[in-house]
């Protein structure tokens, strides 16, 4: 799918200016410097809370605008895509968030001025998102140790790599494996887990490959099992996750399929790409196939 190039495209760049570590006052120059102003009319503003990057995309939709720009992390790409599904309007993303795993996912550049480019050059694709109890995601929906280490992050002053490696080891020194119930398509095997991620991209973010077979086009949900370990095989559980071979652990199981439900013994913290909610003890996860339009790099592989 592609616009028509004739017709001036109407986009406006919304732009979290707390997200991520680096300073957002740049962006709006570059987008007027980088953004081809004969084909584009650009309007840019600032979320002002949190929620208010999907309240201004639902209006955007209304007013009939063709791309809307998520400047930020993949929670204003959450916020900013969850009120596009299923319309017309395309999401761009410039990446500046913590993890930025949906950008890395789909091969768009970290650097602000070429991920902007994308808005010149690139073509928009038709892509896979899931829901978690009906909210949308779009890389990655997880309980147990990675929902945890989410909801302690949630609440650093800090934010970045380096907080969340800090705030992973602090909580795995005293987090206790949960049992859970499982259906996979009618499917049922009872888990005890380390870990339990459903995804619909490969990564987290940062390029932790928590699926590494994921792809956004293909209307399945990954989910990634991670059984429990000692410390002394968490390292190589954490490389293998960096080298996107986490599938080759003895440690970990990897299934797929359209529609997930996952049973626990009560009410818990679960993420939806990265950020905690707390959910009923049973979720049910599906898969919305070629649900929501992404302006992607031209390049982009055919096995994303």
């Amino acid at each position: 799918m592609s616009f028509n190039m004739e017709k001036r495209r109407h986009i406006l760049a919304i732009i979290n200016p707390v997200s991520g570590t680096g300073n957002k006052d740049k962006i709006p120059r570059l987008i007027d410097t980088v953004v081809d102003q004969e084909n584009n009319d650009v309007s840019i503003v600032m979320s002002e809370y949190a929620g208010h990057a999907h309240e201004i995309a639902l209006q955007a939709v209304q007013d009939g605008i063709d791309i809307v720009v998520a400047v930020g992390g993949d929670g204003t790409v959450n916020e900013v895509g969850s009120a596009l599904c299923g319309t017309s309007t395309a999401m761009a993303i410039v990446p500046t968030g913590s993890g930025n795993g949906l950008a890395r996912h789909l091969r768009i550049s970290m650097n602000a001025s070429r991920a902007l480019q994308v808005l010149n050059d690139g073509v928009v694709g038709a892509f896979d998102y899931c829901t978690v109890n009906g909210k949308p995601f779009f890389c990655a929906c997880g309980m147990g140790f990675d929902a945890t280490v989410s909801e302690k992050f949630s609440n650093e002053g800090t934010r970045g790599f380096i907080t969340y490696v800090k705030t992973a080891l602090t909580e795995y020194i005293n987090y206790k494996p949960q049992e859970y119930l499982i259906d996979i398509d009618g499917a049922k095997l009872r888990e005890k887990a380390f870990v339990i991620a459903c995804c619909n991209a490969a990564q987290y973010g940062n390029n932790a490959y928590i699926a590494p077979r994921a792809t956004m086009q293909d209307g399945l949900i990954d989910v990634t099992v991670m059984h429990p370990f000692n410390v002394i095989e968490s390292p190589i559980i954490g490389a293998r996750l960096f080298l996107r071979q986490l599938g080759h652990d003895h440690h970990v199981s990897i299934y797929r399929g359209k529609r997930v439900v996952i049973e626990r013994r009560r009410d818990d913290i679960i993420h939806i790409d990265g950020d905690p909610v707390t959910m009923p003890a049973r979720v049910v996860i599906e898969n919305e196939s070629r649900g929501i339009h992404i302006l992607v790099p031209a390049t982009l592989p055919d096995d994303v």
